[in-house]
C-alpha cells in the first residue's frame, strides 16, 4: 500500500515568522547610477506584484489539484493589499530605480476591478518624469473580455501562459477541462487591443507536452506573438519536481531549428531572462527560459511582492520581508524606501546557480520554498 502523499502548504501559512526588517534603516544608498544594488552588484529595476493567490486552473507544475482542492484556505480579503497600498509601494520602488511592473497571481484577472489598479500604476512616474512599463501575466481564460479595458487603463503588454495547442493535452494540463480555443481568443483580443507584442509562455515537461513544441512554433510563427519555452522548474514544495522531467532548452531549440532555421539574437536589456532566437526567414522570434540548465542569477534584477505585502528577493525564496506593518502602521514613504533599500542591499540570493548543491544528499532536508502561485512566476 502506498503511503499517502504529504500535502505541503506555503511556508507563510505554517506559522514560521518571516525575517524581521533590518533594525537599522540606513539612508537608501546607491553606486552612483541612482539604482539600488545588492551584495552581488545587481540593480533593482523590476517589481513583480502578485494581486491574488487564487487561480481558476490547476496546472500540476504550479497548483496541483490534490493540494489546492475545495478545502484549501486562501488568504482572506482583509489580508490582501488594497490597490492603494500596492500603488503606494510601487511609487516608492519607482523612486529607487524600478522601471518595470508586472502584475501576476495566481491568476490576476480574477482580482475584481483589476483595471482600476492598472490605471493607478499607469499614473506613476519615475524621478525623470517617465511612465513605468506595466505588464501582466495571465492564463488567458478571462483575457478576451478584459483586454480592451486593460489597454484603456494603461496596460502595455501581456504574457499568456499556454502549455499546448492540442485541446486534449491542454485540458489535461490545466486540469479543469478549460478549452484552448478560449485562450487563443484571448490572445487575439489582446493583440487587437494593442497589448503587444503578446508573449506566449509554454512550460515544457518531458513526457507530458513535449510533443506540442513544434505545433506551438508552427501556430505562432509569423503572427507577431513571441513564443517562449520555459524549463519545468522546482518552484514551491507541491509540484513533485524531478530533474528527469526537465527538457533542456537546448533540445527545444534543436527541434525547432530542424524545421525552421534559427539565428541567435542579442538580449534586449540587461537581466533579461530569455535567450532570444529569430527565424532565419523573418518569421518572428522565439525565446527560451532556462532556469535549470542555464541559470541567470548573475544579473537578476527582479523583486517580488506577495498578495499580502511580503517582499521576496528570489522566485525560489523560502521567506519574505513583511512590509504591511509599515504600510498600515503609519510609516512614511521615506521609511518604506529605507526598508526596501536595506532589504535589497543585503540580498545574496542565487538559488538556480546553487541548485546542484541544494540537490546534493547532505543528510539534511531541502529548504522550504514559497509556492509560485503565491508570488507569481
Amino acid at each position: 500500500m502506498n503511503a499517502p502523499r504529504e500535502i505541503a502548504i506555503p511556508v507563510e501559512r505554517i506559522g514560521r515568522a518571516a525575517p524581521a526588517l533590518p533594525a537599522a534603516l540606513p539612508p537608501a544608498g546607491d553606486l552612483g547610477d541612482g539604482l539600488l544594488h545588492d551584495r552581488l552588484g545587481r540593480p533593482l529595476t523590476d517589481l513583480r506584484i502578485s494581486v491574488t493567490d487564487r487561480c481558476n486552473f490547476r496546472c500540476g507544475y504550479c497548483m496541483p489539484k490534490e493540494v489546492f482542492d475545495k478545502d484549501y484556505r486562501y488568504l482572506p480579503h482583509g489580508a490582501l493589499l488594497s490597490f492603494e497600498e500596492i500603488a503606494r509601494l510601487a511609487a516608492v520602488f519607482a523612486r529607487r530605480g524600478v522601471r518595470k511592473l508586472r502584475l501576476t497571481g495566481g491568476e490576476p484577472l480574477l482580482r475584481k476591478n483589476i483595471e482600476a489598479l492598472v490605471a493607478q500604476l499607469a499614473a506613476l512616474r519615475t524621478p525623470a518624469g517617465e511612465p513605468l512599463d506595466i505588464a501582466l501575466t495571465t492564463n488567458g481564460s478571462l483575457l478576451a473580455r478584459k483586454a480592451q479595458a486593460l489597454a484603456a487603463a494603461g496596460l502595455r503588454r501581456v504574457t499568456v501562459s499556454l502549455d499546448a495547442l492540442d485541446d486534449v493535452v491542454f485540458r489535461r494540463m490545466n486540469d479543469v477541462d478549460f478549452p484552448v480555443a478560449d485562450v487563443l481568443a484571448g490572445i487575439e483580443a489582446a493583440q487587437a487591443a494593442g497589448l503587444g507584442p503578446v508573449k506566449v509562455n509554454m512550460v515544457v515537461k518531458r513526457g507530458i507536452n513535449e510533443g506540442q513544441i513544434l505545433p506551438m512554433a508552427r501556430h505562432f510563427r509569423g503572427t507577431g506573438s513571441v513564443l517562449r519555452f520555459i524549463e519545468y522548474m522546482d518552484v514551491g514544495a507541491t509540484n513533485g519536481w524531478r530533474m528527469d522531467e526537465v527538457l533542456p532548452s537546448a533540445e527545444v531549440v534543436q527541434r525547432i531549428a530542424a524545421e525552421f532555421p534559427l539565428v541567435p539574437l542579442e538580449a534586449t536589456a540587461p537581466g533579461e531572462t530569455a535567450q532570444r532566437w529569430a527565424y532565419a526567414d523573418g518569421g518572428g522570434e522565439i525565446g527560451t527560459i532556462s532556469s535549470v540548465t542555464r541559470a541567470f542569477c548573475h544579473d537578476c534584477s527582479r523583486a517580488r511582492l506577495s498578495t499580502e505585502g511580503r517582499l521576496y528577493l528570489c522566485l525560489f525564496a523560502g521567506q519574505g520581508h513583511d512590509l504591511k506593518p509599515l504600510l498600515r502602521g503609519g510609516a512614511g514613504d521615506d521609511v518604506l524606501e529605507s526598508a526596501i533599500a536595506a532589504i535589497w542591499q543585503g540580498r545574496t540570493d542565487r538559488y538556480s546557480e546553487l541548485r546542484a548543491l541544494h540537490a546534493a544528499d547532505t543528510g539534511s532536508p531541502a529548504p522550504r520554498r514559497v509556492e509560485m502561485s503565491y508570488i507569481g512566476g
